[in-house]
């Protein structure tokens, strides 16, 4: 176990300003508090906070945070009290202990909407201070290095949560070594088999192919110093895990990974980086399509690097990273190789800009006397500099959490925000937009604005039109139209990769459907208040609210819409029968619809179960219009269909709408018994839609017949949506198709061509 004047030399040596009283008193404090505490190993517990304390000293962070690390489970773990921790540490050193706390009573792996729910408190709690994050990373390295004295269950749950969450965190954070070593215990303990293959292959190949790398190194370091450029050349296997993923992800197996090698090249200047790689890729073949530069498009976690593949010696595939000490510095590190986070006030700037106020810490406590950057860095911090920043990162990402309805759909988002690679997009001006691989013009659309992907109707890929799944590929310029009457279908979001456009997708499709069936409910009151010869009023409506446990008119109206509540319920409620005023009957509300129930109020079924013979008469003084799937209201036809020109009823089906029905349709009579609404036909000559239509064809059975009907149909400006066959007798041949058409006399002129074709020897309409 580290002694005390050790930890405080470590920290001393790169920071010879750092406060070594604050030390002393935290080691001191941190070892008491914890006494003959033991871990599962039989170590003294005390041994753990200072390994964490260690591991920050690798990544040469401040007095404040080592002292942290000291301290981090002693309010949960001893008598120690935030109280005690602020008037001997400062609040500093307190609110961090407290976040650190916090986050340890989290379950991140419990059932999907407590786990999302308690990664929201995760990122609320590490968006105070990155320092919290930090420490929380290096103890949880610590805790999975101890893994195996953990009983198989906290095994598998640690691990879990170390894959899911911490990992793809320190990734976040730009901290790739912390990110590789708390990915490889995980991937050995959730996965032992895979891992006991995968290393075991590593040791065959390392034999077969000794000596590889060396004389990979060696050739490299040739080349570059006969060139003139100072460059240190250093190789490695990829890491297991590593390797496993890529396997899962492309499906093949180890031996068809060529690029097990990578090699770290490392200049003094970014010049030097592309002279290095002018070297590189004249000297060896290149492999298409594995040069990507992170120099120019630097990474979201702000990592920079020149990556590149080619055929080197022995004619292996090998990996080539290209960056300068300073690059190398952040790819190791991230977040920690900045000077940022020793001030409070910088951080806050750059995190919390633009932040939704209600995350905001209640107090930013104040920066250590030691390690503080000057004002003019503060002062630099701009909101370009904090979205490119792995700060800004974290900050759009906790932004999220007011955007999401659910929880779910929130750790949706983040998990696929942390887990995805990059792709580098531009706008038709110019601006660079960064999305994880496989996105998709929508992804693209949300990326640039939301309204952008609210109203976008299709997309342009390097001036070329292209389907709105498309996927995109680095460096293609995407063009977004838009339109604002577009009607976005919900199918939509199996196209979207991120999780910003999944979540508007459904938000706004909640939103549509809210404001359609709240339509419905205000045109079914209406229509009926009218029939009636009272006069509407969304007043009486919204006084009935409460009564529903509901809190608005239009809350009461998408409830009728949806036959939540029944019609005949709110108008008992807002206009009782005299009867009821007379005795002073109070409403009681009922979710059953019968003929009795609907004859006490003036909401009258007789009167509905005439509406079959009033639309077959064409009276439409009361009807309800409507414009078809895509109108204003929840529409659903019947599998006969039914098109303008059609006279029509409507059902009203719970969760679903108004289901239209041809007046000749024989299911009509199934739901004699349910509330009949009376529908008309309002179609937009400037926005003409097609509607469904069954028809039946009795063909003869030829080669040839079909296309004849399909060319018949298509040439009349049908659309086939559906063609089913049922072979009659050997000569003829019954076929049924289901076809969209603009309206009746569209449909007769279809049914008047393929009764003229010689293979067809009858047509007729089909309402079931």
């Amino acid at each position: 176990m580290m002694r005390q004047y050790e930890l405080v030399e470590r920290v001393l040596k790169y920071d010879p300003k750092a406060d070594e009283a604050l030390l002393n008193r935290a080691y001191v404090y941190a070892m008491k508090a914890h006494g003959t505490q033991k871990r599962a190993s039989g170590a003294p517990y005390f041994s753990h906070p200072l390994e964490v304390a260690a591991i920050l000293t690798d990544l040469k962070l401040d007095d404040a945070t080592i002292a942290t690390a000291l301290l981090h489970d002693v309010i949960e773990d001893t008598d120690a009290t935030r109280t005690e921790i602020d008037q001997l540490f400062g609040s500093e050193i307190g609110t961090l202990v407290d976040g650190l706390t916090k986050i340890k009573r989290l379950d991140l792996v419990s059932k999907k909407a407590e786990q999302a729910e308690n990664f929201r408190k995760l990122l609320i709690a590490i968006s105070s201070d990155i320092r919290v994050l930090l420490v929380k990373l290096a103890d949880r390295l610590h805790n999975m290095r101890t893994l195996e004295h953990m009983k198989p269950e906290s095994r598998r749950r640690n691990s879990e949560e170390t894959l899911d969450i911490y990992a793809p965190l320190a990734g976040l954070m730009g901290m790739q070594a912390l990110r590789e070593e708390l990915e490889e215990h995980a991937f050995r303990w959730l996965h032992p088999d895979a891992y006991q293959t995968v290393t075991g292959k590593l040791v065959e190949l390392r034999d077969r192919n000794k000596g590889l790398v060396e004389e990979i190194r060696q050739a490299l370091a040739r080349k570059f110093s006969d060139a003139g450029i100072k460059a240190e050349a250093s190789g490695r296997e990829k890491k297991p895990y590593a390797i496993w993923s890529k396997m899962e992800h492309k499906q093949i197996g180890l031996e068809q990974l060529s690029d097990l090698f990578a090699f770290r090249v490392i200049v003094d200047t970014i010049d030097d980086c592309y002279r290095a790689l002018g070297i590189v890729h004249t000297t060896w073949g290149t492999v298409p399509g594995r040069f990507k530069d992170y120099i120019s498009a630097p990474k979201r976690n702000n990592y920079q690097s020149i990556h590149t593949t080619v055929y080197g010696p022995r004619h292996q595939r090998v990996e080539l990273q290209i960056r300068t000490a300073a690059m190398h510095r952040v790819a190791e590190y991230g977040i920690a190789a900045h000077a940022l986070y020793k001030e409070q006030r910088a951080f806050q700037t750059a995190v919390m800009l633009n932040a939704p106020k209600s995350l905001a810490p209640a107090s930013a406590g104040t920066a250590g006397a030691h390690g503080a950057v000057n004002g003019a860095a503060v002062t630099a911090t701009s909101t370009r500099d904090a979205d490119n920043s792995p700060y800004g990162r974290l900050r759009v990402m906790i932004g999220t959490l007011l955007s999401s309805e659910n929880p779910e759909e929130f750790l949706e988002h983040t998990k696929l925000e942390l887990f995805q690679d990059q792709v580098f997009c531009f706008t038709p001006k110019g601006r660079l937009i960064a999305l994880p691989r496989g996105a998709t013009p929508l992804d693209f659309a949300y990326a640039v604005h939301t309204t952008i992907g609210n109203e976008a109707v299709s997309a342009y890929i390097n001036g070329r039109h292209v389907p709105i799944d498309t996927r995109l590929r680095n460096g293609d310029e995407v063009t977004i139209e838009t339109s604002k009457s577009h009607v976005r279908p919900i199918t939509w979001e199996a196209f979207a990769v991120t999780g910003r456009a999944r979540a508007a997708i459904r938000r706004a499709a909640r939103e549509a459907e809210k404001r359609r069936y709240t339509e419905l409910g205000r045109q079914l009151v209406m229509s009926t208040v009218t029939g009636s010869g009272a006069d509407y009023s969304e007043e009486k409506i919204r006084a009935a609210a409460p009564r529903f446990q509901l809190k608005s008119a239009d809350d009461v109206l998408c409830a009728v819409g949806r036959n939540d509540i029944p019609l005949h319920e709110l108008m008992a409620a807002v206009m009782p029968s005299p009867a009821a005023m007379a005795s002073g009957e109070k409403y009681k509300p009922s979710r059953r619809f019968g003929r009795a129930q609907a004859q006490d109020g003036w909401f009258n079924i007789d009167k509905v179960l005439s509406l079959k013979f009033r639309a077959a008469e064409g009276d439409t003084t009361t009807a309800i219009s409507i414009r078809g799937p895509n109108g204003d209201l929840p529409v659903l036809f019947e599998p006969g269909g039914a098109v303008p020109g059609d006279r029509i009823i409507g059902v009203m089906s719970p969760g679903e709408g108004i289901r239209i029905f041809q007046i000749h349709s024989p299911r009509l009579n199934d739901f004699e018994h349910q509330g009949w609404i009376d529908v008309t036909w309002d179609i937009d000559p400037d926005n003409p839609q097609r509607f469904p239509a069954r028809i039946s064809v009795t063909a003869v059975n030829s080669p040839g017949t079909l296309a004849e009907i399909a060319k018949t149909i298509g040439e009349s400006g049908g659309n086939i949506d559906n063609v089913r066959m049922v072979r009659r007798a050997a000569d003829f041949t019954v076929i049924t198709i289901e076809l969209e058409v603009f309206d009746l006399v569209h449909l007769n002129h279809i049914v008047a061509g393929l009764r003229a074709q010689a293979t067809v020897a009858k047509v007729e309409r089909l309402f079931e």
